[in-house]
């Protein structure tokens, strides 16, 4: 009878989880594409799909539990705890080069930590405390510092950064909340909680091939988590990693040829068992390549391997055999890759005002319409009257349009800076604008002040006019685009900028100078009080020499 009952429950139970991996799929992804400068992109891509889930409404944050199988628990009650409709947050180190790597695959790659949600307005806590909470618990999950994310680095940039999914549709609105850390760095000790979300963690599959000694070695790395609700689909986690890698600093005889196993040190053992597909892509280059082994198909563009189809292991590789050494492209000479290009700088030796200018070369022979970020913490203040734009030297004033400017609040609200440019054909627009730089207090400035503050980058993204004003509209709505049919971001490098620093080696001299003066005084006034005074009496020196002595000398 016991052993009936024991049958029973574990037929249960071996249901319930079958009916919940039913309602959760999970695909992962290798993208790998060489790149014309010799560098080697991979992009890791792991979906986690809850169908038919919804985001959890505000009002109910004391209700609702749902049980994950696949879909990655501690992000998940993050999610449900904050009522958090949309997420991204991303943490690179390195420079994106879109000059020679072109667009990235996953757009997120400004320096440091940005972090990005959308949340549903009406619940018992405020969209701001809730904010609040979120950044910590992404702070103590992925061991990052992402509770510096605070009120003076908080922005709304709705019009830059609208949903990339749906926004469901509650009668109550979404607000955006946005903020940025250049001076983040990403490490191991992000990169082991990131894999920890893995249905088979670094285990198997394509994720056995992160491996850290490899990946922080790259010329540019960064992961990010990215949450969105689809509608009719459910709500949909994308866990990616990307990297760039330099076979030619690898090789002994300065050859592009790469693999797997030269790459990430290993290779793909097998696919993880949960996951629905697992395959590899690889970008197919326009001079000739050997590519090995067979790949499982192939077009002309990608050539893709189904690991879940290898009966061994999978080790990628691909040669260039008439290529004796790579020979690096002239930057004058090399085409670009993406439609417009962005140059940054802060001029100006003086340490309280300075000039900041932007570069935006549009590629295309048609006239380009932009989106212009700037979220400066409040360090720096912007005169907006001093905006100019010119082109070929004549300064231009129908190129800048429909500017929203919020000024900063000193220890309270950074700037925040939007504008629509409008670019024209084969030319080059120069933005310039005087700012003026805050004088700090000493206990302000961070230990290593004379090194200077990071600046956020600032954000373009080209679009149609048109496109932008319908998405605006419908940005509250349940609609939001696919992410794929979004135009691109366009992330600028971060800028130093040099503030006045004090002398810090006066304090030290004030206490040094401070403490003699109170050793000395204390110190005679303490042997004053507590010295004795006696009267001393010293015999005069005997004349004459005694008679013992004189016959001891004899």
């Amino acid at each position: 009878m016991h052993l009936v009952y024991l049958v029973l429950i574990l037929c249960f139970n071996l249901s319930r989880i079958l009916a919940l991996e039913s309602r959760e799929q999970f695909d992962e992804e290798l993208t790998l594409r060489p790149l014309r400068d010799g560098k080697l992109g991979a992009r890791f891509l792991f979906t986690t799909l809850l169908k038919g889930a919804t985001p959890r409404r505000p009002e109910a944050l004391l209700t609702m539990t749902i049980h994950y199988t696949l879909f990655p628990l501690a992000l998940g009650q993050v999610l449900r705890e904050y009522a958090v409709t949309e997420l991204h947050l991303t943490l690179n180190a390195g420079n994106w080069n879109y000059g020679q790597w072109g667009y990235p695959d996953e757009p997120g790659v400004g320096t440091g930590a940005e972090l990005w949600a959308w949340m549903g307005d009406g619940a018992p806590i405020t969209i701001d405390e809730r904010w609040q909470g979120l950044r910590n618990a992404l702070a103590g999950l992925f061991c990052a510092s992402l509770g510096s994310l605070d009120e003076q680095r908080t922005t709304s940039p709705s019009l830059t950064f609208q949903p990339e999914g749906s926004l469901p549709d509650w009668t109550t609105a979404h607000q955006l909340r946005h903020a940025t850390l250049p001076s983040e760095h990403v490490c191991t000790e992000n990169l082991t909680p990131f894999l920890k979300l893995l249905p088979c963690k670094s285990l198997s599959g394509i994720a056995r091939l992160l491996n850290p000694h490899k990946l922080f070695d790259a010329d540019w790395h960064g992961l990010g988590v990215h949450v969105r609700y689809r509608e009719g689909a459910g709500v949909e986690v994308r866990l990616a990693f990307q990297a760039v890698f330099d076979p030619v600093r690898y090789s002994h005889d300065k050859r592009r040829d790469w693999s797997l196993h030269s790459v990430f040190d290993r290779s793909i053992d097998k696919a993880c068992p949960v996951a629905r597909s697992s395959k590899v892509r690889v970008g197919l280059p326009k001079d000739r390549y050997m590519i090995s082994p067979d790949p499982s198909v192939i077009d002309d563009r990608f050539a893709t391997y189904l690991v879940g189809a290898a009966g061994e292991a999978l080790d990628v590789a691909m040669q260039w055999p008439e290529e004796p050494a790579f020979q690096y492209l002239l930057a004058s000479g090399a085409e670009p890759l993406t439609d417009i290009s962005v140059r940054r700088t802060l001029k100006g030796s003086s340490q309280s005002q300075a000039q900041m200018a932007l570069v935006i070369t549009n590629n295309l022979p048609v006239q380009v319409q932009a989106s212009y970020l700037e979220t400066m913490p409040w360090l720096l203040q912007f005169y907006l009257h001093t905006l100019r734009a010119y082109v070929d030297g004549v300064s231009r004033d129908d190129l800048v349009s429909i500017i929203s400017y919020s000024p900063p609040v000193p220890h309270s609200r950074p700037t925040l800076l939007q504008a629509i440019l409008t670019l024209p054909p084969n030319n080059t627009l120069q933005l310039t604008m005087d700012v003026t730089k805050t004088f700090l207090r000493y206990t302000e400035h961070p230990p290593d002040a004379q090194r200077g503050w990071d600046l956020p980058p600032a954000v373009i993204i080209p679009f149609s006019f048109g496109e932008l004003l319908s998405q605006n509209h419908s940005m509250p709505a349940a609609a939001g685009p696919a992410l794929e049919t979004r135009p691109r971001r366009i992330y600028t490098p971060v800028m130093l900028v040099d503030l006045a620093t004090p002398d810090f080696s006066m304090p030290y001299n004030v206490i040094i100078m401070s403490c003699t003066l109170i050793a000395l005084i204390f110190g005679s006034v303490f042997n004053l009080l507590t010295r004795k005074f006696v009267v001393v009496l010293v015999d005069e020196p005997a004349s004459k020499v005694s008679p013992i002595e004189s016959a001891t000398c004899g």
